[in-house]
């Protein structure tokens, strides 16, 4: 058999895993590359293989960096099935079609650029209606239920608690050419012990691993400390009379928040002071949430039973806002409030109008809870720049910042060498995916040291190895 690291090798967007075993080609993942424009166009664009020879397709979870290029998989030619849990279904029917619209928009913006200097219009990757033609593809099914996926071929789910409906997947298969079985399990992005979802299933065999590494090579701390974190910085920026802006991202993170501030609410903790989540896609995917809770642990379920509206992604003082006119009445609002928005990144969306409008006013904070990626506004943020620009134009930043790290949905290095250490008997071969280098290679490091893992390995982009 042969592995092909297509994607998050030595980085930690753009998930892309090439199976090939007995004459069958799986995907695991087709996940957006994110990172510097002109490279993450031409990377999202182009698959290093035809997508008319894949046979299937095997998806973790719903995260653009996971699924995101699904849409074009399909447009160049893929007809196979894409196996996912149901929720992660769910997930995909939202945020596709959205990824769409973003990138018709992106392009519009650019070709009018173009047109001024006479150059060709750019098309985008895929169109909202690529998105949705790629969705008739899916199929969910549940966790720890083996299924077939090809002949011979046969996938099992466990929940990864990393995001809703996200899975650890397992292929198990028979080597035509030996006769041995071998299990395959891929991480997907492992979770961790963390409010609403369940914590990540332990398996006890793997012949072959494929383990992220996002945080191999540091410790988390507490959420408690950052859920604190969160209350401390809402009151002393409402206290001096600014506002809270939250770049989030409208899957997993935004749910979370409004999560933790549904608690600090009825706990008489929250100021009187209006939430707003100025997101589409966040209100679609928080009404998901709501719809499938089978995914929630018991410490979720009896909150919900609790809760006065029967809702712990709502409250009084909270406001979903879709419309684009009612996002528009926030920039002239001087009053405190918190408004979350996306992107997570703060890359595209409404939270680059709500931080053009807020990031020059000291009385004012921009609140960080989520990892963000090299060359971003984001990270240009995290790193305190004194300027920054946003729709081309430079704006001084005179807001305070503040980043709360404790808030990831993945396992940190304590937490993968947990998880690895439950297989009861050590992987043949272990790859290290999706984190940047350092992170990868103090997993490896780890994983070979402290558990006696032997052939681990951190794969280069588009590396390919055969194993026998």
């Amino acid at each position: 058999m042969q592995i092909s690291f297509f994607g998050a090798a030595q980085t930690v967007t753009g998930s892309q895993h090439l199976i090939t075993v007995n004459g069958r080609k799986v995907l695991l993942d087709c996940g957006f590359y994110q990172g510097r424009r002109e490279e993450t166009w031409n990377r999202n664009r182009h698959f290093p293989f035809s997508a008319a020879d894949i046979d299937a397709m095997v998806l973790s979870h719903a995260h653009i960096d996971h699924s995101g290029n699904i849409p074009n998989l399909v447009k160049q030619g893929f007809r196979g099935r894409i196996l996912c849990t149901t929720a992660t279904t769910d997930l995909c029917g939202a945020m596709l079609p959205d990824s769409g619209h973003i990138q018709e928009e992106d392009v519009e913006y650019v070709n009018r650029q173009r047109r001024k200097r006479g150059e060709p219009p750019f098309k985008p990757i895929y169109t909202q209606k690529d998105a949705t033609a790629s969705l008739e593809y899916f199929e969910g099914i549940d966790y720890e239920q083996p299924y077939p996926l090809l002949p011979g071929i046969s996938v099992t789910f466990y929940d990864a608690g990393h995001l809703l409906g996200a899975a650890i997947v397992a292929l198990d298969f028979q080597m035509e050419n030996s006769g041995a079985k071998q299990r395959l399990v891929f991480t997907g992005d492992l979770g961790r012990t963390q409010p609403i979802l369940c914590d990540p299933t332990y398996l006890d065999a793997a012949d072959i691993l494929i383990i992220e590494s996002t945080y191999g090579n540091r410790t988390h701390q507490p959420m408690e400390d950052s859920e604190k974190g969160l209350h401390q910085v809402i009151q002393r920026t409402c206290q001096r009379g600014g506002k809270v802006i939250i770049p989030a991202f409208a899957v997993e993170r935004t749910q979370l928040l409004v999560y933790l501030l549904n608690k600090l609410y009825h706990q008489g903790d929250l100021p009187d002071v209006p939430v707003y989540v100025d997101s589409p896609l966040a209100v679609n995917v928080t009404d998901i949430f709501r719809r499938h809770p089978g995914y929630f642990d018991k410490e979720t379920l009896a909150l919900l039973r609790q809760d006065p509206d029967g809702d712990v992604f709502g409250f009084r003082r909270l406001q979903y806002i879709r419309d684009v006119e009612e996002s528009k009445r926030l920039h002239s609002r001087k009053e405190p409030c918190v408004i979350i928005s996306a992107s997570g990144m703060a890359e595209a969306g409404r939270i680059q109008h709500h931080l053009k409008n807020n990031i020059e006013n000291p009385l004012n904070t921009i609140l960080i809870v989520g990892w963000q990626a090299p060359h971003t506004l984001g990270r240009r943020l995290v790193d305190q720049a004194p300027e920054v620009k946003i729709f081309g134009m430079k704006y001084y930043r005179e807001a305070e910042v503040v980043t709360l790290n404790g808030f990831s949905g993945h396992a940190d290095e304590p937490g993968l060498l947990n998880w690895a250490k439950a297989l009861q008997q050590h992987p043949q071969h272990t790859f290290i995916v999706h984190g940047d280098p350092a992170a990868g290679q103090e997993l490896a490091k780890r994983l070979r040291h402290d558990l006696g893992f032997r052939n681990v390995l951190q794969p280069d982009l588009n590396q390919t190895v055969e194993i026998t």
